[in-house]
């Protein structure tokens, strides 16, 4: 970001950044404010105890979540390629940026049906895929400690180690849903097949803590 808003000595890596620099400046900013906001919806104190700060931070994540997704779907077909950079890496960067976006906008449809489940399980997929940049880190980097710096002829180690990091972040996103209370609960109500199944187990639920509460 710096180095866009100074002038810059133009090289083969950020030549494509200086001629176009808006979409990747906002790219910057809203993945910023994306991850690092978004970090603190997953933390219960601030959930569970301020409910309009969860509400307000939601109404912020939604629109710089979007904005993520769709500069990064602006750059992947508009901006020139980088060496490595082939056709499947492409094809790989539009259905994540499209999953990104379907998931923030499934959040959203949950939330206003108040499926707090759901939306949970979305917004954690969502996040998931914002953070596949960091994780990528990873995937390459034995790479390049072997290898050396992906070139032009390594397209398909990179399509392949870019899309390693999104599918360990989604793996991990779907591990921690369901890991959660309310989708272990969710599939003992479909299974069975009550749809107040739900409510009495949460109810039931209530009263058990409320009672071990009492004999403390």
């Amino acid at each position: 970001m710096n180095e866009l808003m100074s002038r810059p000595e133009i090289t083969a890596d950020n030549a494509r950044f200086v001629a176009s620099p808006i979409p990747v400046a906002v790219h910057i900013v809203s993945v910023t404010v994306y991850s690092l906001l978004g970090a603190l919806q997953f933390v219960p104190l601030l959930r569970r105890g301020r409910h309009n700060w969860h509400r307000i931070a939601g109404r912020i994540l939604v629109p710089a979540g979007a904005l993520v997704a769709l500069t990064g779907l602006w750059m992947n077909f508009f901006y020139p390629r980088p060496p490595g950079d082939g056709e499947s890496l492409v094809i790989v960067r539009l259905v994540v940026g499209l999953a990104m976006l379907a998931s923030i906008l499934l959040a959203v449809v949950a939330i206003r049906r108040r499926d707090f489940s759901s939306h949970g399980a979305w917004k954690t997929r969502g996040y998931a895929i914002a953070l596949g940049a960091g994780t990528q880190v990873f995937t390459m980097l034995p790479w390049v400690v072997v290898f050396g710096p992906i070139g032009a002829g390594d397209e398909l180690p990179r399509t392949l180690l870019m899309t390693a990091g999104w599918i360990i972040n989604l793996g991990v996103a779907e591990y921690i849903i369901r890991r959660r209370p309310t989708h272990r609960l969710n599939r003992t109500a479909a299974g069975m097949g009550h749809p107040r199944v739900m409510d009495a187990l949460v109810a039931c639920r209530g009263v058990r803590q409320s009672l071990s509460g009492t004999r403390r």
